[in-house]
């Protein structure tokens, strides 16, 4: 389940973004194996400036970003749905991204949220091999929400 937040303008332009940002996370919970996991994740979104910020603080880059992604600790003992983390998009980017890479802005934004699950839960793309299983996962979690292969055109 996700708790969606909406802290600045602009995501108005982005019709149905709960609902669409709700399918692409049970779509990369379900490419990862994990849709049978009782999870929450708490989405932001947010603007370049506000993810510049987060960005500087947790990362070292001064710098807006498309996604960011806060894996949250394991709480032993914890009784109910896991919080697996949290999630900030950047309204700005996203549009930017989108139109240099001639997609739309729906597309891009469900591509990073599976992005950000996958993340959260505990994938990652530091390293050629890991990098490879998740764009397959990414890969996979799209297409079942009739998006098309956004690393189809990339050099190898």
């Amino acid at each position: 389940m996700l708790d969606i937040m909406i802290e600045a303008g602009g995501w108005a332009g982005l019709e149905d973004a709960q609902a669409l940002a709700q399918r692409a996370a049970d779509a990369a919970a379900e490419a990862a194996d994990a849709a049978d996991e009782d999870f929450e994740i708490s989405v932001m979104l947010t603007d370049d400036a506000s993810i510049r910020t987060l960005n500087r603080e947790w990362r070292g880059k001064d710098k807006p970003t498309n996604v960011l992604s806060f894996p949250a600790p394991e709480q032993p003992g914890f009784e109910g749905p896991r919080h697996l983390g949290d999630i900030a998009l950047a309204y700005e980017t996203l549009v930017r991204e989108a139109e240099e890479e001639s997609k739309t802005l729906a597309h891009h934004f469900a591509h990073l949220i599976v992005h950000g699950v996958l993340h959260l839960l505990g994938y990652d793309h530091e390293v050629d091999e890991e990098a490879e299983i998740m764009e397959a996962l990414e890969v996979k979690a799209l297409a079942t929400l009739g998006i098309a292969d956004p690393y189809r055109d990339m050099a190898a």
